[in-house]
């Protein structure tokens, strides 16, 4: 997944007045304000009560589903092997967010997660670094998942970080 590839996805999100805000990998790297790494994908939350809208959206820029564990996460992809995973967040009256997991756990999003960045020159919305920081943890993280705190850190949008 491409920078430019980001940008043709958010035009289209942003034309069809969908909200959406860019996690993982390229969530980071809008966070640092350049790109940082390669990416295999696009991480992306939506309001749950916009999945259909934006499934129909990506269907038709040729993204076939590829993993469906929803309520959870929707994988995405196209004929040239680009990934979108959507993450559908269910919003609470105060501006927090929920994310079910797969073990009936949640991934709560609090109000103030939600920010800009820039990717390719272009402001795209975007989890906080803190949410990011957050999400990075309790488990046994990866290089790339190293990379992107690693990016976080220099760029001093978080402290230290531990997995």
């Amino acid at each position: 997944m491409e920078a430019g590839d980001v940008i043709a996805i958010h035009n289209a999100l942003t034309e069809a007045r969908l909200d959406y805000w860019v996690g993982g990998g390229w969530g980071v790297d809008a966070l640092v304000g350049r790109q940082t790494r390669d990416h295999d994908d696009l991480d992306i939350s939506i309001p749950a009560g916009s999945l259909a809208a934006v499934v129909d959206l990506l269907q038709a820029r040729g993204f076939e589903a590829k993993v469906d564990w929803l309520p959870s996460r929707l994988a995405l992809r196209d004929a040239a092997g680009r990934e979108i995973d959507v993450h559908p967040l269910t919003f609470e009256p105060d501006g927090s967010a929920w994310l079910p997991g797969l073990d009936g756990n949640r991934f709560v999003y609090p109000a103030g997660s939600f920010t800009t960045g820039t990717i390719g020159g272009c402001g795209v919305p975007c989890i906080s670094a803190a949410l990011q920081a957050s999400f990075h943890t309790g488990y046994l993280p990866q290089e790339k998942d190293r990379a992107d705190m690693a990016a976080l850190q220099r760029a001093d949008l978080i402290a230290d970080w531990q997995p």
